[in-house]
């Protein structure tokens, strides 16, 4: 492949469907996803991604069932803190999008912890979105904008559309491609400010089953996509 993308965005959906359709919880499900999302970020590495993301957590994922919610917070914290090694020892980064507001102290640490861990790798970042929603990263960022304008850290010509994207939860490129698992088509409050020219991709697979040959499919999609920003193709 010619033209790889420099940040790709998953939104990781499906999990549950995928474990009924078998019979099986839905938790076990999320935990395949996991191991799916595992292999992912290997591989993005391998294939010269720069950045990652993965929606692994919205702030409205919190109106499930307790029991559900229960299970995924342990499940981040055994994987973070246990089983992520392979993708450590390949120099992935891994940063976290998100508000800590409602998540508990241990799933908090967890994060400190592989963040701490992975701060000097210098490969792919691995950008997980967790308690995370796309309205609610705007509105963040607009009041941390506030705070700097009201301080006159910051003047009023001087904010654009790349001086507000600094003030988002990581400072990172744009996605060019952004992928959605699961057979839905929309952005579910993912990503929105990031999103703006990204190439949309909307595969029937589920996310355990979305493996290193799928994120291929993806990529040949995107390399055919002519991308204008706005202009007019010239011939």
């Amino acid at each position: 492949m010619n033209k790889i993308p420099n940040h790709v965005a998953i939104i990781m959906d499906g999990n549950g469907r995928w474990a009924t359709e078998r019979g099986m919880s839905r938790s076990a499900g999320h935990k395949e996803g996991a191991k799916t999302l595992e292999k992912l970020a290997i591989y993005a590495q391998d294939k010269g991604i720069k950045v990652l993301s993965v929606y692994a957590f919205s702030t409205d994922n919190f109106k499930r069932s307790k029991e559900e919610v229960d299970y995924l917070m342990n499940l981040f914290i055994v994987y973070f803190k246990e089983k992520f090694d392979r993708v450590i020892k390949k120099n992935v980064k891994v940063l976290f999008s998100g508000r800590k507001v409602n998540l508990r102290s241990d799933v908090i640490d967890a994060m400190e912890e592989v963040t701490n861990k992975t701060k000097d790798n210098t490969g792919c970042i691995l950008n997980i979105c967790f308690n995370y929603g796309g309205q609610e990263e705007i509105v963040d960022a607009s009041l941390k904008l506030f705070k700097d304008l009201n301080s006159k850290k910051i003047k009023e010509e001087d904010i654009n559309k790349e001086t507000f994207s600094k003030y988002l939860y990581q400072d990172l490129p744009p996605i060019d491609l952004l992928i959605r698992t699961g057979k839905e088509q929309r952005l579910s409050n993912f990503m929105l400010y990031e999103s703006s020219y990204a190439e949309l991709y909307f595969p029937d697979t589920y996310f355990p089953d979305f493996k290193e040959n799928c994120l291929d499919e993806a990529l040949k999609y995107y390399e055919n996509r002519d991308r204008r920003f706005g202009n007019i193709k010239k011939d």
